[in-house]
Order: C-alpha cells, then structure tokens, then sequence
C-alpha cells in the first residue's frame, strides 16, 4: 500500500492530482491546505479527500509515508515540507510525480502559449472516441471529462498540457521539463510578460531545453508558420524527427466549415482558421500513436 500526502492541495491541479490518485488500487492518499475554494473543495469532498482539519500540521508528516508532494502554493518554510526534509521523505512536484507515474508509457505532451489547451483536448477526444486508454493533465475542465488528471494501470499512453510555468517553491524549473516526451506538439510561441522569467530569451531558452530532453527518436510537431519555433528549430538533435503543419485545406458553405482531406469533406462544430490549425497538429499527433487519419477525421467531426 502506497500512502501519498498532498501539501496545498487545493489549488485546481493538486486536487485534480489527488482524486486521480486515490482511484489507482493500492494506494491511501491525504492532504492538507490552508484554505480550499470551490469547485475544489466539493471534488474533494466527494472523492472523500477533504483534510479533517484546515492548516498546516507537521503530524501529518511521518515515516509511513511513500512520497509526498508539493503543491506550486506552498512556501519553502511550510512546516510540512521542513518535516519532510527531516525524515528523509522523498518530496515530489506534480509534474515530477506524473512522469514518475507514466515513465514506462507513450508521452505526448502539447505545449506553447497558443492554443496548446484545445490542441490537448483534440488529441484526448479523438482516443476517447476511439476507446484508446490515455493517462491525462489538462489545465482546464474539457467536456466528456470527469477531472482534469487521469493515472491508471492499463494505459500504455499519456497525453499531457506542457505547463511552462515554474514547477514549486523549492524548484524553479519549469513544469514541462518533467515530462521528456517521445512525441510534441509545439503549437506557438508569443512573448507575454511573465513574473516566471525576466525576459523573452531566458523564456524562449526554456522551449529549447523541453526539445532536447526529449525521449531518444522523438517525434517533434511544429507550427510552421512561427517564427519562433522556426528560430529554436532550425538545429536540432540528430536523432529527433521533425514534422511540421499549417493549416489544412477547407471550405465554408452555410456557415459551416468543411475540412477538405484526401477522400471526404468532413464538416466540424469548430470554425477559424487556429482551430483547424489545432486539427493538424493534434492528427500529427495521433498519427505517431497508430491513429489512421481515416479514424482521426471520423472522430474529429464531433468536437465542439
């Protein structure tokens, strides 16, 4: 039996983490925060997580413990942590704990700071309505979709939100940096400013760094027409291989869009020209996997 102890586990991805956890057999997961807000604290109420008391507590902390992990909340002084540290805890990120939990799995992370979001639920959607099992971390609530983070046992593939924001208190890298994927989706990079990083360089380093920790043979799929991208991309490791998309031919009529493909037009619930932009790179995506573009477009049509 595992027991996993959740420090800030309020915030929408430490709660997300610990009701996906507590459904995998064999493991006894608590937590502790010092304010939890709706929705959380109804999820976790109904998953039978919610801490016996409000606040920190250092009790909570002992040697019976598995790992504990580290909400992106919590202080560098927060008592918990400092007993963690003293017992000789092994003390995860979220974002370390996910890859610790999907190492011996496919990876497809997603990332950028343009429409990497709905590129994630594309790809999730389509291996849902294909009955292909998929482990999870998405940053918003997607439709068909009962939490933001799914683990399992039976899964053999793990479909991640590139977050790159910086991991906790005690680690300053960033969170995508964890999950050294076989396949990415870079969907576009714009300087926005950041509290994280001083300037756009350090943060365009940080995208450089997530493509050479990727797995031996990665499959890398880019935006083409980024010219960010393109600046990072132009050497990369040997062994990586490159795809690059742009956006696939269509046709509106009735104020419907048509996307044209080799045998059909398949009409979408989704329209502009990013979402079809989105469309590419997700069937990219599939397509690494084992997903046939004829089984990707059947699916895609449905997404709203």
């Amino acid at each position: 039996m595992q027991r996993i102890h959740l420090i800030a586990i309020g915030s929408a991805s430490m709660h997300n983490l610990a009701i996906a956890i507590s459904k995998k057999s064999n493991f006894v997961v608590t937590g502790s925060d010092v304010e939890i807000l709706e929705p959380a604290l109804s999820h976790l109420h109904a998953a039978g997580l919610t801490p016996n008391k409000m606040g920190w507590n250092s009790e909570n902390i002992h040697k019976g413990l598995s790992a504990v992990i580290l909400g992106n909340n919590a202080t560098s002084d927060n008592p918990e942590l400092l007993k963690a540290k003293e017992l000789g805890l092994k003390v995860y990120s979220l974002s370390e704990y996910l890859y610790l939990q999907t190492r011996s799995k496919t990876r497809i992370v997603v990332a950028g700071d343009l429409n990497k979001t709905i590129t994630t639920a594309m790809v999730l959607f389509v291996l849902k309505k294909l009955r292909i099992e998929t482990d999870y971390i998405i940053n918003t609530d997607v439709k068909g979709f009962d939490n933001r983070i799914k683990l399992s046992y039976e899964s053999r593939i793990a479909v991640f939100e590139g977050d790159e924001c910086l991991t906790s208190a005690i680690d300053n890298r960033p969170k995508f940096h964890f999950y050294k994927p076989q396949i990415a989706v870079l969907t576009g990079i714009q300087w926005k400013s950041c509290a994280d990083y001083p300037n756009f360089e350090t943060y365009l380093e940080q995208f450089t760094k997530f493509i050479d920790l990727m797995e031996v043979q990665g499959r890398l799929i880019c935006y083409k027409n980024d010219e960010n991208l393109n600046t990072i991309t132009a050497k990369l490791r040997r062994d990586i291989v490159a795809f690059n998309y742009n956006t696939p031919a269509y046709e509106i009529r009735n104020g419907i869009t048509y996307l044209k493909t080799k045998k059909a037009e398949i009409a979408l619930k989704v329209s502009g020209e990013q979402n079809l932009q989105n469309i590419e790179g997700a069937r990219l995506a599939c397509k690494q996997i084992g997903v046939t573009d004829e089984q990707f477009y059947s699916a895609i049509g449905d997404f709203e």
